[in-house]
Order: C-alpha cells, then structure tokens, then sequence
C-alpha cells in the first residue's frame, strides 16, 4: 500500500524545473536569472519598463499560488446524500486552500470553472489577510517615499490597500483554476462595476489577453430606484476566459 501524501505539491519549484529544462543556463542555486531567460526569448534588454497591471502585495500573491500547504480533505459521509453512487462532490473550506488540495487529481480535467467571488463592495469581503504589510511597508511600496526618504505623495489607506487586497485575493485563486482547466477549458467569473476593470486585467495576465472570449452583461435588477440624483446600477458582468486558443 502507497503512503499517503499529505503536503500538495509545490508548484514553484515545478515551475521552475521546466525552466531549467527548457533554458539550462537560467536557473542557478534555486534562483532564475530572469535578464538571462529574455535574452533567451530574444527581447532586448533596455530596462525594465513594460505593460503590466500592478499593485501594492503582488508579488506576495504571485507566490502564495504556488506555496504548497499541509492539509488534507476529509469526508462528511453522515451529512452526504448516497455518497456510494453520486458523482457530485460539496467541498466546504477555504476556496484557497481547497484549489490547492485538489491540483494533483483535477489538473488539466475540468472543462468548465463557474466562479462568484466577492464583489469588494465594503462589506462583503471578508477573508484571511496573508498578504499584509505593515504601514512603513506600504508605504515605501505605493511609492509614497522616494530613494532618499522624502516624501512624495501620500494616498489614504482605504484608496490604495482596498483594492490591493481585493486583487491579492482573487489572483491566486484564479492561477490555480486555470491549472485545473483542461485545454479546451472555459471559465466564467461574476463581477460587477467596482472590480471589472482590476479583474479584467489580471484574468489577462493569468489566462492571457488573447484567451479572453467575451464579457456578458446580465441585468440584475428590473426595476431601478426612483432617485434623480444617482444613476442606479442595474447590470452585473460576467467575464468569460478560455484555457488556450
């Protein structure tokens, strides 16, 4: 009988395997020499400008996706219907936590992903923080000091972190849905007006631009408030991304 295994795989250290086998010269002491990898691919090297979304914890996030975790699934067979027999499977738990745990067997194999994440309206998204920095941090990220300690500019915290942590959040969680999906896999994602824009860019990067297929607009509501003053929102979207061309 197979031992079990009891830590998901570590999806970094995967990751960068098939760039040393692809690109020998790139890897060295479990570091990617990254100026050397795009010489590879023929870009010329003038700096380090280029098109990208960014925010204030992406790197943390970009990592958190990878970074294996000891947790296992544990069935509720008393609180199952005819367990035996069903091919339908509820997992409770953190949505993280649980992508994660479910890489090794659904990788490549689900045709379909549906998601409805939070939308960060201010009170509907509640969430484990591991991407907090604390406030010198922030600061020094979000650009507020310069080199030389003085000060540039100064957002408040609720302009700048409400949206980092949104996208901090939903980045991981949409890197691992994309390993599950197989080739010709398709995702669905809910959102509305306030994060469309930052979810749009980043399905973009994790899916890539040219995956992206259509966003739907649905009406959510038949009948707007009556107020003059406001312009009611009565449309959601849906952002619809394929796992390759």
């Amino acid at each position: 009988m197979n031992n079990p295994k009891f830590e998901t795989p570590d999806l970094s250290a995967e990751n960068m395997a098939r760039l040393a086998e692809l690109f020998p010269g790139v890897v060295a002491d479990g570091k990617v020499n990254f100026d050397l990898l795009r010489s590879y691919v023929g870009e010329e090297i003038f700096g380090d400008e280029a098109y990208e979304f960014t925010w204030v914890g992406k790197r943390a996030a970009i990592a958190e996706a990878g970074r294996p975790i000891r947790k296992t699934l544990r069935p509720c067979i008393e609180e199952s219907k005819k367990w035996d027999t069903t091919k339908n499977l509820y997992i409770e738990g953190d949505n993280l936590d649980v992508l994660k745990l479910l890489q090794e067997s659904y990788l490549s194999k689900v045709r379909m992903i549906y998601i409805d994440p939070p939308y960060n309206t201010g009170n509907d998204f509640v969430y484990r923080d591991n991407f907090a920095v604390d406030k010198d941090e922030y600061d020094e990220e979000s650009g507020v000091y310069d080199d030389d300690g003085d000060r540039l500019f100064r957002n408040t915290e609720s302009n700048g972190r409400f949206h980092s942590d949104w996208c901090s959040m939903i980045y991981p969680r949409l890197v691992l849905a994309r390993n599950m999906l197989s080739d010709d896999g398709v995702i669905f994602i809910s959102i509305d007006d306030g994060e469309v824009a930052q979810l749009r860019k980043i399905c973009d990067e994790v899916f890539g631009w040219e995956n992206f297929i259509s966003t739907i607009v649905w009406q959510k509501r038949y009948s707007p408030a009556n107020d003059h003053k406001t312009i009611c929102p009565i449309h959601d979207f849906i952002l619809v991304y394929q796992k390759s061309n």
